[in-house]
């Protein structure tokens, strides 16, 4: 018969009870971090988001034309603005250029962020060059395109066969033309570089057992690949879709909403009311407004796509 030692009476004690023995460190749990952890960020949060929200909210029920107090307007902002037809088409043209947009631009980055993904030949090298437009300030892409396709001095004054009177800014069509390709010229290389990130997770067992039943690189592609991305999928998309509505720099420095009113959305428009205009109301309820579609739609969008359940697309592996 054995004698249990002091040492193990106590070790074991602590195995029954979920105490600590005597002799034994203190037992540290691994939770949650505490509040203090994310203080910080809450702080610049409210600041710099709930803070300017809320004050927005107010003053899209306020005049105020950035002099003086403001005063309670009631609805009269709201009103107005949707009895404006410049507003309405601003609005519609804010979708248009989102929905193009995402056309555009998801195809071509879900490919470039494939290929990417690879091990090809020169392959970290073409992805360098590539992603060169994600490092230029929007400001800086819009005054290099502005002078590229100058009518006067630039390409489309050099090859008239293809560009006419090489006045591309001259038409409704040609100016939405020009936001779509410069907004894809720099912004899919971060949703390349997205997809890029997804592919490289994606297991290499199933391609591997994708290869031993007969399947060639388009049956893994449609099959595997964009099953995997799934989700990557509708992040990017949302990530395009609030880019998309609040689209100002370009059309700022390219077409400042011409010719006419053909290229003013409803971030472009919301800056006329503010700062030409001084309706800082009516700025306000402009803003407010985006925030709500651009809301709505990611909503929709993640209701459509199921991806606020979240499945896994690892099942099985």
């Amino acid at each position: 018969m054995t004698t249990a030692t002091p040492a193990a009476t106590a070790v074991d004690g602590a195995a029954k009870t979920g105490r600590p023995g005597r002799r034994g460190r203190p037992a540290t749990g691994v939770g949650r971090p505490g509040f203090a952890w994310a203080a910080p960020a809450a702080v610049f949060f409210g600041l710099f988001a709930l803070v300017p929200l809320v004050l927005v909210v107010v003053l899209s029920f306020a005049r105020w034309n950035g002099l003086g107090s403001p005063e309670f307007a009631g609805l009269e902002n709201w009103s107005r603005l949707l009895d404006d037809p410049v507003m309405v088409k601003s609005l519609w043209l804010s979708l248009l250029l989102t929905v193009l947009g995402v056309v555009v631009q998801t195809p071509i980055s879900i490919l470039l962020g494939v290929w990417a993904a690879g091990r090809q030949r020169n392959r970290a090298v073409l992805s360098a060059v590539y992603f060169v437009p994600l490092l230029l300030s929007i400001t800086a892409v819009s005054v290099l395109w502005r002078a590229v396709l100058d009518p006067n001095f630039g390409i489309p004054s050099q090859a008239r066969w293809l560009f006419g009177d090489g006045n591309l800014l001259g038409t409704q069509a040609g100016a939405l033309g020009v936001l779509v390709f410069v907004s894809t010229w720099q912004f899919t290389p971060l949703h390349t570089l997205i997809y890029q990130g997804a592919a490289r997770a994606v297991p290499e067992v199933l391609y591997q057992a994708a290869q031993i039943d007969g399947a060639g690189r388009v049956r893994q592609f449609f099959h595997i690949t964009l099953p995997q991305l799934r989700n990557t999928i509708v992040t990017s998309m949302i990530l395009m879709v609030v880019g998309g509505l609040t689209t100002f720099d370009t059309i700022l420095i390219l077409t400042q909403g011409g010719p006419g009113t053909d290229t003013t959305n409803s971030a472009y428009y919301m800056y006329q009311k503010a700062f030409k205009s001084f309706d800082f109301g009516a700025a306000s309820a402009i803003a407010l407004l985006l925030v709500l579609v651009a809301t709505l739609v990611s909503l929709i969008l993640v209701r459509l796509t199921g991806y606020d359940r979240m499945r896994s697309t690892m099942e099985g592996v």
